[in-house]
């Protein structure tokens, strides 16, 4: 292991498979990162403790490095309050941000995480991608599946879902 600590990035999470069969184990780590349902995506960081659940659910969401462009949209069109209403800039500015974008920049660069922030939904409540998923949802992305880890293409897909 390297004594150097490794830099920051801002990663999105998306449920993909119902845990009908699932082992207790991937229940809870789902229930942990707040992927309670299908199609709900979270944005958090690349500590070791994340990738660890994530690889550990790895047979029901996929996950990959997020953009600026796509938190922006995932703000503005998914964001919510804990009442259901939407993140607005008056919100926002309640939280010491100047705009939606100002926050989106924060978010990327690992300054503030979305899941902390107070009277917001931890996560983001998506549709199914548009012309449905690529690949089967029961195999891996490198084997032409949806599952697993995707890097910069987790774009692609949440703006198919937004």
């Amino acid at each position: 292991m390297s004594d150097q600590p490794q830099e920051r990035k801002c990663i999105a999470a998306v449920r993909i498979r119902g845990v009908i069969s699932a082992p207790l184990e991937v229940r809870e780590t789902l229930r942990i990162l707040n992927l309670e349902r299908n199609n709900y995506a979270v944005l958090i960081d690349n500590r070791p403790s994340f990738i660890g659940m994530l690889k550990t659910a790895q047979n029901f969401v996929t996950w990959g490095e997020v953009s600026k462009e796509t938190i922006v949209a995932l703000l503005k069109k998914r964001g919510r309050l804990v009442g259901g209403k939407k993140l607005t800039d008056e919100y926002v500015q309640k939280l010491g941000f100047k705009s939606l974008e100002e926050l989106a920049e924060a978010i990327f660069a690992c300054k503030v995480e979305y899941w902390k922030l107070p009277a917001v939904q931890p996560y983001f409540r998506l549709h199914p991608p548009t012309k449905g998923f690529r690949g089967k949802i029961k195999k891996g992305y490198g084997m032409g599946g949806e599952l697993g880890y995707r890097g910069e293409k987790i774009n692609d897909l949440l703006k198919r879902m937004v």
